[in-house]
Order: structure tokens, then sequence, then C-alpha cells
């Protein structure tokens, strides 16, 4: 028998997986409603592809926004492609679900947050911090954030 079940990465792949149903459900049907996401990723992770430019202005983590305008989501087993607007520039982007490390869905205070053995010093957790707006634009929003670190013992 195992050492134990590890309920951590059963929990994150459950998660990602939820993160897959959705964003496929958007490629099809588009955004409902309200409904927009932020999205933070680490732009390390083996298989993130983006341009050389963001990747000097974003070397660790970026936020991208999926609200008003993108195009070519394709949502695949490992992670998901889209086209995003940088200041009228159009830049594909290719993000694998190991990438992520929040999901946020303000319209509803909806969020996950994947945690790391490095993210144990962060106790507090605003999704205010996840924002980053181009173009000096103020966005606040409050959503309640799950957290893998209440399930560990």
């Amino acid at each position: 028998m195992s050492q134990g079940i590890d309920y951590g990465n059963l929990m994150h792949t459950a998660m990602r997986g939820l993160i897959k149903t959705v964003l496929t459900d958007v490629s099809k049907s588009g955004l409902p409603g309200a409904h927009h996401f932020f999205i933070t990723f680490d732009t390390r992770e083996d298989g993130v592809d983006i341009a050389d430019w963001l990747r000097d202005r974003y070397p660790e983590e970026m936020t991208i926004v999926m609200q008003h305008w993108f195009e070519n989501l394709e949502v695949g087993e490992n992670g998901f492609a889209i086209t995003l607007n940088f200041g009228d520039a159009p830049e594909p982007l290719y993000i694998p679900y190991g990438a992520i490390k929040t999901f946020v869905d303000p319209s509803v205070e909806f969020g996950l947050r994947f945690e790391s053995p490095d993210d144990e010093d962060e106790d507090d957790y605003v999704a205010d911090d996840l924002i980053e707006v181009e173009e000096e634009e103020e966005a606040h929003h409050d959503a309640d954030i799950v957290s893998l670190d209440s399930f560990r013992k």
C-alpha cells in the first residue's frame, strides 16, 4: 500500500479540471452575463508560451483578464491558448493548467488559488492583489478564495 492519499494533489487536479470545463464552455458559447476571469500564472513554468516582450515585462508571474475582447480560445488537455489585446496589439498565449496560480471570477465572487510550499508564508489573501490593470484603470473586486492549505494537516 502507498504512503497515504495525497489530497493536495488530488484537489489541484480537480480544481484544474473545473477551470478546463469552464474554459471549454466559454470557448463554445462565450462568456455568459457579467462573468469575466482574472487568471494569474507563472511565466517561468514549462510550456508557457508568451511573447518575449511579455516575458521580459512579467518575468515571474502575469495576470490576464478575459472579459470584453479575446479570440482563438482553444482548450486542450494540458492547457489553453488564447489571443488577448495588449495596447491594440493582439498577442497569442499558451498557458498550461499547471502554471495557473489563481483563477478568479469576480462577478460571482469565486476564486481558486493553487499553492505551493513556497506560498505558505502568505496567510492573508485578497483578490485585489491579483489584479494588474493596464492603462492605469482601477479595478477592485473581492472574491472568496479556496485555499488548499485549509485542507492540509
